[in-house]
C-alpha cells in the first residue's frame, strides 16, 4: 500500500505539473510579443499580402484573396481597419500580392498583383494594378492604373510581387517547385504587354516576397522558410518562418529590423521575426539610407558578403518563435503519460 501510494504522490505531481504547463500556454501565447498583431475585420479570411505603408506609421495594406471584391484593407497595429479602398471597374479574380512603390509623378502608390494561376500557368496573361496611396484614411472607390503581364517563358503560377524602390522596378517570384525571379521591362506600358524576363532562381513554393527599405536586401517566403537575398541568386541566409495556418506573406517593417509574416484564416496573426547578422539591411548601418526609401522595397546589390548562411539568430530566439505551439505539445505529452501512469497504479 506504501508503494501505491506513493505512486499516487508521485502521479498527482506529474499530472499537476503537466496541467500547469498547458493552462499556462495560452496566458503566454496571448502576450506573446512577437505577435505584431491580430487581424479583426471578419472580411478578411484569406489575407494573401502585406506591405507597411509609406505614408501612415504603423498601418498595413492587406487583400484576400480570390473570395472577395476587388478591395484593399488599411490595417491599424491595433487589428482594426482604418480604411477600406475599393478598385472600380476591376475584378479580383486571384490576387496574391501587395507592394508599395511610386507612381509617374513619383508619390507614393500601391501595387497589387492578379497574378496567381490555380490552374499551374494557363492564363495568358495576369495583370498588376496600381493607385496613389491616399494621404487620408477613409473608405473610398478609386481608379486604377492596370499593367498586362506575360513572361518570356510562358505562363506561371506566381504569388510574389517585389518593388525595388531605387528604380522602381517590379519583380515577380514565380510559385513552383523551382522558381524563377522575373524583372519588368524598363518602362511600365498601360497599353501594351509588359514581359517580365527571368533574371534568376527564384527558390521553392514562393508564396510572397519583399524589399528591405533601403534595396539592400530582398526576402522570399514559402509555407515553412525564408530566405534573404543580397541579389537576384546571391543567397545570404535562411530565416526562421514562425508556425501558422497556412503562411502566405511577408513584409519588412519600415525600419528594417524585423520580417513580419502573415497567414491566412480568420482573425490571423501578423507576426514579427528580429534580423541579425547578415540579414540586416545595410540601413541599419547607414540611418540615412532610410529617408529615401518609401517604406518598404529595394533593389539589390552585391555589397554584402553572400559567405554567411547564418540566419543571426540565437536558440533562445528560435525558442521565442515556436516556443508557445512546443510548450503546448509538451504539456499534453506529459499530460497523457502521467495519466496512464496513475490509472496503472491505482488499477494495481
Amino acid at each position: 500500500m506504501k508503494r501505491v501510494g506513493r505512486g499516487r504522490i508521485r502521479g498527482f505531481g506529474a499530472l499537476t505539473a503537466a496541467v500547469a504547463l498547458v493552462v499556462a500556454v495560452p496566458a503566454s501565447a496571448v502576450a506573446d510579443a512577437n505577435v505584431l498583431f491580430t487581424i479583426k475585420d471578419e472580411r478578411i479570411t484569406e489575407s494573401s499580402g502585406l506591405v507597411a505603408s509609406a505614408l501612415h506609421p504603423d498601418v498595413y495594406w492587406t487583400h484576400n484573396d480570390s473570395s472577395d471584391a476587388p478591395r484593399i484593407y488599411a490595417i491599424g497595429k491595433d487589428g482594426t481597419t482604418k480604411a477600406t479602398i475599393t478598385l472600380a471597374g476591376v475584378d479580383a479574380r486571384d490576387w496574391e500580392a501587395i507592394t508599395i512603390g511610386k507612381d509617374d509623378a513619383g508619390k507614393p502608390a500601391v501595387f497589387v498583383g492578379d497574378i496567381g494561376d490555380n490552374l499551374h500557368g494557363k492564363w495568358p496573361e495576369v495583370w498588376i494594378y496600381r493607385f496613389a496611396e491616399p494621404a487620408t484614411l477613409a473608405d473610398a472607390t478609386v481608379k486604377a492604373t492596370k499593367f498586362r503581364v506575360k513572361y518570356d517563358n510562358g505562363p506561371r503560377d506566381a504569388e510574389a510581387l517585389l518593388m525595388d524602390p531605387r528604380t522602381n522596378k517590379l519583380y515577380i517570384a514565380s510559385k513552383e517547385a523551382e522558381g524563377g525571379l522575373y524583372e519588368q521591362p524598363e518602362q511600365l506600358s498601360p497599353t501594351g504587354i509588359n514581359t517580365f524576363k527571368r533574371i534568376a532562381a527564384g527558390g521553392s513554393t514562393v508564396t510572397d516576397g519583399a524589399f528591405a527599405p533601403d534595396g539592400s536586401r530582398f526576402v522570399l517566403r514559402g509555407y515553412f522558410s525564408a530566405t534573404v537575398f543580397a541579389a537576384p541568386g546571391k543567397e545570404l541566409a535562411g530565416v526562421g518562418v514562425p508556425i501558422q495556418r497556412q503562411g502566405e506573406s511577408v513584409a519588412w517593417s519600415r525600419d528594417g529590423k524585423e520580417l513580419l509574416f502573415g497567414s491566412e484564416g480568420k482573425g490571423s496573426q501578423v507576426r514579427r521575426v528580429e534580423l541579425d547578422g547578415d540579414n540586416r539591411p545595410d540601413l541599419l548601418r547607414n540611418p540615412d539610407l532610410l529617408r529615401n526609401a518609401p517604406g518598404g522595397g529595394g533593389s539589390a546589390n552585391t555589397t554584402t558578403s553572400a559567405g554567411d548562411k547564418s540566419d543571426g539568430k540565437s536558440a533562445t530566439d528560435r525558442a521565442k518563435t515556436f516556443g508557445p505551439g512546443l510548450l503546448a505539445v509538451a504539456g499534453l505529452v506529459v499530460l497523457f503519460f502521467a495519466y496512464r501512469r496513475l490509472g496503472g497504479r491505482n488499477r494495481s
